[in-house]
């Protein structure tokens, strides 16, 4: 079996829009085993529940955003060790610096192409 055909993987964003992009990436990139959430109560709460290996999260959301959900993500036993992208349009220097503190494992700038998203999950998913 395949790393593609194992790979679990959760897609967080508040925008259909930008979760229909990112979908057709992994589709491309051969992935098929992933849910979509579209708020970080919601994701953080079947990630208690449900496996996965990698989440890729919107930043800017309602509510929990996406370094909200890193924290709580890295803050839970059960959750601790999964591999983390946060996917926004302005990787500011505080977003970074935060998120390098919180564990986060890779960041992809909106907008991507189907191959800087792949490069970024190999990275990812090499480490865990």
């Amino acid at each position: 079996m395949s790393l593609k055909d194992s790979l679990r993987v959760m897609v967080v964003d508040d925008m259909s829009t930008s979760r229909g992009i990112i979908t057709q990436c992994l589709d491309e990139l051969g992935i098929k085993n992933y849910m979509v959430e579209n708020n970080g109560q919601s994701a953080f709460q079947k990630l208690t529940t449900t496996p996965v290996h990698l989440v890729l999260s919107d930043y800017n959301m309602p509510g929990m955003d996406g370094l909200g959900l890193l924290q709580a993500v890295r803050g839970n036993q059960a959750t601790a060790r999964l591999g983390f992208i946060l996917v926004t349009g302005k990787p500011t220097p505080e977003i970074i610096e935060v998120g390098k503190k919180l564990g986060l494992n890779n960041i992809i700038r909106k907008p991507f192409t189907v191959s800087t998203m792949q490069q970024a999950i190999e990275q990812v998913v090499g480490r865990l």
